[in-house]
């Protein structure tokens, strides 16, 4: 059956509607409340559905598979912005699923089905591993957001082992399905007891810190089970310095794994059970091992898509790289630009607080 150009579009919030556009260019795309504003726009069985995220929409849901609708979910990819998408920030690439979404371990998603069956050629697996030195060199990770330093660990012994434990969003979806909601706290607690003789950096997520997102632990709290915690500095400031990386689902362990640290998982995010992380939790369905220069071709090349932000037209990954490693580079160096983004971002925290206090959120 031909599919028309209409794409109807659940659970995107109006700031994302004009960017996701850029994702799907020559479609008429038609963003919808509910199944009964999709039906007055024309929905049909040669239409196709997209949801943001895990957002709960039951109804559309039941209507795609009743209708035999191909439904697809889609969430930011790992290679973002320059600053973070609860400031409103443009996303430069999206990842969009037929199967499930990359962070939910309950079920399949494309990521998944690819590190399962795909087998790579040495031209991609090449490519991978030039992918790689570029995000090295250029320290990238998903939002680049804070700049570059060099971290200084005060009480720090001569052979300690140095642990870093990224902070994730505690409402987040991927730690309701792929860490059973467990907390930062319960996190910090368990490395604790993992490396009772670590010194352990937490770095909180910078949702949490610009006051976007629920996750924060008191700071006394937080050092009953740290040694340090460390805010306004890049991840690969912090990684740079560190042995291995206790997280729940974060991206920060794949993160890691580029920069060759150890990496232990207390949940199951989409890099973890191919052989290269330390796993307390198991999926029956991942019994392929896998290289990290395949888990790179796969999770950045394959699975995502890109925009070039200069131009706003789909594009290859390194394209997006480019533009954001000369994005993050003006940051870092022209106060100027800091500080107008910085303002920009000050603002849209505070116009997004007083919408809550006003909805009573």
């Amino acid at each position: 059956m031909k599919r028309d150009s209409k794409l109807y579009f659940f659970g995107f919030s109006r700031w994302k509607q004009k960017q996701t556009r850029l994702f799907f260019p020559g479609k008429e795309i038609l963003f919808c409340k509910n199944i009964e504003e999709a039906q007055a726009k024309g929905i049909g069985s040669e239409s196709e559905i997209y949801i943001w995220g895990k957002k709960p929409f039951p109804r559309v849901e039941a209507y795609a598979k009743e209708n035999t609708i191909p439904l697809f979910r889609v969430e930011d990819g790992f290679i973002r912005s320059v600053s973070l998408g609860s400031d409103l920030t443009k996303a430069y690439s999206l990842v969009v699923d037929s199967k499930g979404i990359y962070f939910d371990p309950t079920q399949e998603s494309d990521l998944e089905y690819l590190l399962n069956t795909r087998s790579l050629d040495t031209t991609l697996l090449e490519r991978a591993r030039r992918l790689k030195q570029y995000l090295l060199t250029n320290k990238i990770s998903k939002y680049n957001l804070y700049q570059d330093r060099t971290i200084t660990l005060e009480g720090l012994k001569e052979g300690q082992k140095i642990i870093m434990v990224p902070g994730q969003v505690e409402d987040d979806a991927s730690i309701i399905y792929g860490a059973k909601g467990m907390s930062n706290l319960a996190l910090l607690q368990e490395t604790r007891k993992c490396a009772p003789d670590a010194y352990i950096i937490f770095k909180p997520h910078p949702d949490v810190l610009a006051g976007n997102r629920k996750g924060d632990i008191p700071t006394q709290e937080a050092l009953r089970y740290c040694d340090t915690i460390i805010t306004k500095a890049s991840l690969d400031s912090v990684l740079v310095v560190s042995d291995e990386v206790h997280t729940m689902t974060s991206l920060v362990g794949f993160e890691a794994l580029l920069r060759g640290k150890e990496v232990y998982t207390y949940g199951m995010p989409f890099y973890a059970g191919w052989g290269l992380t330390h796993d307390r939790e198991r999926c029956s369905r991942r019994q392929r091992k896998r290289s990290l220069d395949e888990l790179i071709a796969m999770t950045y090349i394959l699975y995502p898509k890109y925009v070039d932000p200069r131009s706003g037209s789909l594009c290859e990954v390194e394209v997006t790289l480019a533009n954001i490693e000369l994005m993050k580079t003006r940051y870092n160096t022209d106060i100027f630009y800091r500080t107008s983004v910085d303002i920009r971002n000050f603002i849209s925290r505070k116009i997004q607080l007083l919408i809550k206090v006003i909805l009573g959120e």
